[in-house]
């Protein structure tokens, strides 16, 4: 690696760093360009050397949320793979709700960022995300022993979606009016429910 792929690198590795803990702070609207490259020491075009744009940022910061969230609903059912499935499922759901109340801001990043329709989602985003659904293929694929390929795939898109619009509406307690506690036995009562068809 030459002088400047490394510097590039370096830089690279502290803008995220630096995205990352302001996003987590105040979100994802508080990101500017200009205070990223006084914190980083940088002029504002040197970003965009090592960016195209703020958007190919906050994804890199999204795909750091991703592997932090795949590590926790990985951990949740580690020690727990003789329950049956509906209950590491409900173990993975649970996770996820955690990660999202401790992490809201970084959590919300993943789904707030507003991609051009021109814009493709990068591969290594789309594999990140498919890293994370991993976690939830396995015990879905023992409850729908004939789902196999797209049709597996679906079920575990659905079965996501449907934890994650609960998460939202949860955590969004002043709309939903849904206290936290409630939140995972809304989950739990889903998940049982379609576990046992």
């Amino acid at each position: 690696m030459s002088k400047v792929d490394e510097r590039r690198s370096d830089l690279r590795a502290q803008l995220v760093a630096l995205a990352q803990t302001q996003i987590a702070a105040q979100g994802m609207a508080s990101l500017r360009a200009r205070d990223l490259a006084r914190e980083a020491g940088c002029a504002v075009g040197a970003i965009y050397n090592v960016f195209s744009d703020m958007n190919a940022l906050i994804l890199a910061v999204n795909g750091q949320t991703f592997t932090r969230i795949g590590a926790d609903v990985g951990a949740a059912v580690v020690g727990h793979e003789a329950l049956p499935p509906e209950r590491r499922l409900i173990l993975l759901a649970r996770a996820y709700l955690n990660f999202a109340d401790q992490n809201h801001h970084l959590w919300r990043a993943l789904f707030d960022i507003d991609l051009p329709d021109t814009e493709a989602v990068p591969d290594w985003y789309r594999q990140d995300l498919k890293a994370l659904f991993s976690h939830i293929a396995k015990p879905v694929s023992e409850l729908f022993q004939g789902l196999e390929g797209r049709d597996l795939d679906l079920m575990v898109r659905a079965l996501f979606s449907s934890v994650h619009g609960i998460v939202v509406l949860g955590l969004q307690n002043r709309i939903s009016g849904v206290p936290r506690a409630q939140v995972e036995a809304m989950i739990e009562a889903v998940l049982t429910r379609i576990s046992r068809g």
